[in-house]
């Protein structure tokens, strides 16, 4: 899952950053509002966390009222130091899903940003299956069977995407900009590789592949 912190304070952004990488996910960071207003507007994200008091044309509330506008439906986090109730309000009735005022704990943060995760009727389940496939997004174990399968954080990322995309092709492109963040240096060959490091590891070894590629129109997972 690919995620976009606006946030001009930089320890803030990167501790962020940090905190989410470290649970598999993909994260871009933007310090000032036109910057971010950008990527939130032509980027696919899964989700947004947006500072309210951030420098720019755009602060954070004219960045979740222009996504909204625009009819993108992201999951937006607005962070700010404003904690009164009519603040919450305003936040809220802008078309921000939650909101959260500073400080705050990494652990509540990320606890909200399962919880939103979740949110969609397609992506409500904490475990995710196809066949005999579970991964689960909280432990981060992955199981075919009764055999648990380990993958690296990006197997994992990888993996995690196809699930909730199940039945679904998905081509390189989108693939990559939902699992890698904005400047890693991705090629489509990638894909290609790690797709192979996940058939290695939980399709070769068993009788029923679950990972299928459908020619001209890219990868995608389902039990046949």
């Amino acid at each position: 899952m690919r995620i976009l912190i606006i946030e001009d304070e930089h320890k803030i952004a990167q501790a962020l950053k940090k905190a989410l990488q470290q649970e598999n996910y993909a994260v871009d960071v933007s310090y000032d509002g036109d910057d971010g207003y950008a990527m939130a507007t032509t980027e696919p994200y899964d989700l947004s966390i947006i500072d309210w008091m951030i420098p720019g044309k755009y602060d954070g509330l004219a960045i979740v009222k222009a996504m909204r506008k625009a009819k993108i439906h992201t999951p937006v986090i607005l962070l700010t130091a404003k904690g009164t109730i009519t603040d919450r309000t305003t936040g809220l009735d802008s078309g921000a899903d939650d909101y959260l005022v500073k400080p705050f704990a990494l652990e509540e943060l990320l606890a909200r940003v399962r919880a939103l995760l979740r949110r969609p009727v397609e992506v409500q389940q904490t475990i995710l299956t196809v066949g005999d496939l579970s991964l689960n997004t909280v432990t981060f174990e992955v199981k075919r069977g009764d055999k648990e399968i380990n993958l690296t954080g990006k197997e994992f990322a990888l993996l995690e995407y196809l699930l909730r995309n199940q039945g679904k092709p998905s081509n390189k492109d989108t693939i990559i900009a939902h699992v890698w963040d904005y400047n890693a240096d991705v090629l489509p060959n990638t894909v290609e590789v790690y797709m192979k490091y996940l058939r290695q590891k939980i399709d070769d070894p068993f009788k029923t592949h679950l990972l299928h590629t459908i020619r001209g129109f890219g990868y995608k997972i389902e039990a046949k």
